[in-house]
């Protein structure tokens, strides 16, 4: 706006009369409203706050560097001077004056500017206009819960920000009204003692080149000063505690404790704890433990709830240690902190454990606890064991974590902190992980006992019990004890699967316990072959895939464990010989012959997913096996089970993982048995019309839940796109063109099942969605033919989807249907010898190369089309340098970087980076905000 709109002279005239209103000329209320105008503008030209104007895109964009690079900074000195206008004032009244709300209104302001999103580089150039942007700073994700925005305006606001004493004047002003009111507890919580606060905060988040290149030495005097100033909020961290138990507000302790925070991020943790030791004998990271533990106190002894101010100093202190120590361990090591900051950080975590253990003990005998040991006295003798099992509940938690570094889908492993501590001790049998391991164990075996059980072994410290050892089993330190070269890891393993076991058989109805088993525990011991050659030689596995075939009560899991179940067992077959495997999956499709009931039907299909999931190339083999030999029956259950929807949605849902698995290994004649296997199974599903749905009906589909009806559609879906994937991944040996032939035919047979079933109403199901887009690319880029085969209504309706599958909100399907759209032109322009997306809606820089692919052949195919469009665009732009940046574009786009009219791969590369370059040129005035 105003590089547009307003002349020079304009400008000048307009900002010094707001300058005026903000230095006080025409008064306190004047000076106020003055303060907030340039609050509400600056809100306006922030991205994320901006209005929608109906304006272009390139306009908003030129109004918001405008305003950074000429207007932002000469704003924040304004603001600074206000305050300064009116501190001497507030200072020395005694009474409530006028000026403390222009003050409070000024420092609101400065904190706004500083939490500006910089868009410059270093070197004060502006940066090229983004025109994919939506205009929203995007966070990054965190598990810290208290987050600091970082503070970079770059060194044009040096002066501003850092040689004029700023940081000095807004420290004394805070201090001197501190002082002042210091009698009335009301203060810490008004405005003016809020807003300079924040500001301070924000401050300490400063970094960059702001900073004078003196090897840091001026970001650290800054941060001295502020942290000088914040030293009074926090220290001494037991006298300030006391105070707030006495009915001090606390907002100024959690203040200090986010600007502690805040200096944590900015700098290094040598840098952090050494900026305190020129002003005290101990460092930053002292002071930081000191108050650690006090608020850690303070949680102890009022067993103080969720939402009180010691627990959220709790979580913004304990986000200042991970800062802190997360770049300790990416340096490799702690060689960094002194032995005092070490012991510290030690007393500290012991403090932390002791505080976890007293709540875990209070909340034993919680009316309202999960669970009650008060019947174990026999046990104990006198002794209520409850305080002491609910302790050690949270003990395994708490050991799980800091034996063991996260790794979700890996194996977890000793953290290196912990191997390098004790690396004196050769015997690894002596290692205190082995031994700290071993004794839970021992303790966790006591639970085969079903006395024990009962009284001790409660379904939430199984929980804990089974957790821990999924998480430990095998870490690499342990897997070396426990299957050396003496085999001492055979006992250790045969209690983790009777353990296991137990859990499943003892505790009905427990369904974490029974997931946490299924999907962790079992399944991590098959993670490695030389365990599973143990594994499968015990008596306790071999039970228990003998209760898994025959004992009803397994057949009561919930459908996701069935299935994971299965699979650990299939998986388990890499430690035994090719016919003891082959015996051992016949367990599951021996009962696959006696459908008796739907639940014993449907949990047989479950544990055959489960089995088909396991598919490996070892194990692709006998897994083969297991499916051909079931082809019939599967045929006779979809015939008898045709009115039961969810048996069907199974047996769909079998084939499926079957083929996935199967499909890229087979040779040329076991493709042709599947393939024709999936083509009966079609004509059976199509010819009892199993999947008819009038589409009338589809409207009426108000929730996720009545979708449930179409997951066999979704499952058939999903079975073509596999069978499609066979000349995408093939590992077999034979030629791939007669199963290609074969591959086509049932694949345009299915496409006329599913393809009028679709419709747009269930398009707006994401699961649905993304199945039908997947298999739609599939299929124009493997078998375009196909689709060209369909009949006009068809193929229509193909196209009808395609066009609202490129309006979509997620760029995964926007992308499959652009590769669909590029696979149908380029057939198109083979046999015969998409533009506005782009230029008008939000997208991502990552679909441009995948649209230019999709957008090439059809200008190629169709040119006459493609200029009649592009003179269409240019004429309804009414400014005339605009229409001819426009023309000039569309004339570069098709005529540079030596592009030619093959569809070949550079020039898809050289239609890529053209269309990059036209995007850059003109979209940013095509769009409107």
């Amino acid at each position: 706006m105003f590089q547009l709109e307003f002349s020079s002279s304009d400008k000048e005239a307009f900002f010094n009369q707001v300058h005026q209103a903000i230095l006080g000329v025409h008064g306190v209320a004047v000076q106020f409203i003055g303060i907030n105008f340039l609050e509400s503008l600056v809100s306006e030209f922030s991205p994320s706050t901006s209005s929608a104007m109906g304006l272009p895109r390139e306009f908003h964009e030129q109004c918001r560097i405008s305003l950074e690079l000429d207007y932002l900074k000469m704003f924040y000195c304004w603001a600074r001077d206000a305050a300064l206008s009116v501190t001497k004032q507030i200072i020395e009244s005694d009474t409530a004056v006028s000026e403390v709300k222009a003050c409070t209104a000024a420092l609101r302001l400065l904190l706004q500017i500083l939490n500006w999103d910089f868009q410059y580089d270093t070197s004060g150039r502006k940066i090229s206009i983004n025109v994919f942007s939506a205009g929203v700073r995007t966070e990054s994700a965190s598990s810290k819960r208290s987050e600091c925005v970082i503070v970079q305006p770059g060194p044009a606001w040096r002066d501003a920000l850092i040689s004029s004493g700023h940081v000095g004047w807004l420290l004394n002003l805070y201090s001197a009204l501190r002082q002042k009111f210091s009698r009335e507890g009301y203060w810490l919580d008004c405005p003016i003692a809020v807003s300079a606060r924040k500001l301070i905060v924000q401050l300490c988040s400063l970094t960059g080149t702001v900073f004078s290149s003196d090897n840091g030495q001026t970001q650290e005097h800054h941060l001295l000063q502020l942290l000088s100033g914040i030293l009074e909020w926090v220290d001494p961290p037991d006298v300030v505690a006391k105070a707030i138990e006495s009915g001090k507000s606390e907002s100024e302790i959690l203040d200090g404790c986010r600007a502690l925070l805040s200096i944590a991020t900015v700098t290094t943790p040598f840098v952090f704890d050494q900026l305190l030791k020129s002003i005290r004998p101990y460092g930053t990271l002292t002071l930081l433990s000191t108050l650690m533990c006090e608020v850690v106190k303070v949680l102890m002894m009022n067993n103080t709830e969720e939402g009180t101010w010691s627990w959220e100093a709790r979580d913004i202190l304990l986000d200042t240690w991970t800062t802190l120590l997360v770049s300790i361990d990416s340096t490799g090591g702690n060689i960094s902190l002194p032995p005092e900051v070490l012991n510290a950080a030690t007393s500290l975590f012991a403090l932390i454990v002791e505080s976890e253990l007293k709540v875990a003990s209070a909340s034993a005998m919680d009316d309202n606890s999960d669970f009650n040991y008060l019947q174990a006295f026999h046990l104990w003798g006198m002794i209520d064991p409850t305080e002491t099992l609910e302790e050690l509940y949270s003990l395994l938690l708490i050991t799980g974590h800091v034996l063991a570094d996260e790794g979700e889908g890996e194996t977890p492993l000793v953290p290196n902190a912990i191997q390098t501590h004790f690396v004196d001790i050769m015997e690894a049998d002596k290692h205190p992980v082995v031994l700290l391991s071993g004794a839970i164990i021992k303790f966790a075996e006591q639970s085969l006992d079903p006395e024990a059980r009962a009284s001790v072994f409660s379904p939430r410290l199984m929980e804990a019990i089974v957790w821990f050892l999924a998480r430990h089993f095998p870490p690499e330190k342990l897997c070396l004890v426990f299957f050396g070269e003496h085999n001492q890891g055979k006992p250790v393993l045969d209690i983790i699967v009777r353990i296991g076991m137990t859990t499943l058989v003892a505790y009905p109805g427990e369904k974490d316990l029974q997931e946490l088993t299924c999907n962790q525990l079992l399944h991590a011991l098959v993670r490695q072959k030389n365990i599973c050659l143990h594994l499968v030689a015990l008596d306790s596995w071999r039970e228990l895939a003998n209760a898994f075939a025959n004992d009803k009560t397994l057949f009561l899991l919930n459908s996701t464990n069935q299935r994971s179940l299965a699979q650990t067992l299939v998986l388990s077959a890499y430690g035994m010989r090719n016919s003891e495997a082959s015996n051992h999956k016949n367990d599951l499709k021996n009962v696959a012959q006696q459908p008796d009931i739907i639940l014993l039907v449907s949990s047989l299909l479950e544990r055959l997913r489960g089995a088909a999931n396991a598919t490996e190339p070892r194990s692709q083999k006998a897994i083969y096996v297991m499916g051909f030999s079931i082809m019939n029956p599967v045929l006779v259950l979809l015939e008898v089970y045709k009115h039961e929807s969810a048996v069907v949605y199974l047996l769909l849902k079998f084939v499926v993982d079957w083929v996935d698995g199967q499909i890229s290994y087979l040779e040329a004649r076991e493709t042709n048995i599947v393939i024709d296997f999936c083509m009966r199974v079609l004509q059976l599903y199509s010819s009892h019309n199993i999947g008819k749905i009038l589409m009338t009906h589809s409207s009426s589909l108000l929730n996720e839940a009545k979708t449930e009806k179409y997951k066999d559609l979704r499952a058939l879906l999903q079975l073509l796109s596999n069978l499609c994937s066979k000349d995408l991944v093939d590992f077999s040996s034979d030629s791939i063109e007669a199963q290609a032939t074969n591959i086509s035919e049932v694949v345009f047979f299915g496409l006329h099942i599913v393809t009028p079933l679709i419709s747009l109403d269930l398009l707006k199901y994401p699961k649905l969605c993304h199945d039908y887009f997947s298999l739609l690319s599939h299929l124009l880029e493997v078998y375009p033919e196909t689709v060209a085969q369909l009949n006009t209504e068809a193929f229509a309706h193909v196209l009808g989807t395609l066009d609202f599958g490129l309006h979509h909100q997620d760029t995964e399907i926007v992308d499959m249907c652009l590769r669909a759209l590029r696979a149908l032109a380029s057939y198109h322009y083979k046999e015969t010898g998409a533009g506005k997306l782009l230029l008008f809606e939000d997208y991502s820089p990552d679909m441009v190369g995948t649209a230019a692919d999709a957008l090439f052949p059809l200008i190629l195919c169709e040119q006459g089309l493609y200029q009649r469009l592009g003179n269409e665009l240019i004429e309804r732009q009414t400014n005339p340098t605009l229409k001819s940046r426009l023309a000039n574009a569309l004339q570069a786009l098709t005529s540079t970087n030596q592009l030619s009219s093959s569809l070949d791969r550079l020039n898809y590369q050289r239609f890529r980076k053209n269309l990059t370059n036209f995007l850059i040129e003109v979209r940013g005035f095509l769009r409107t905000m």
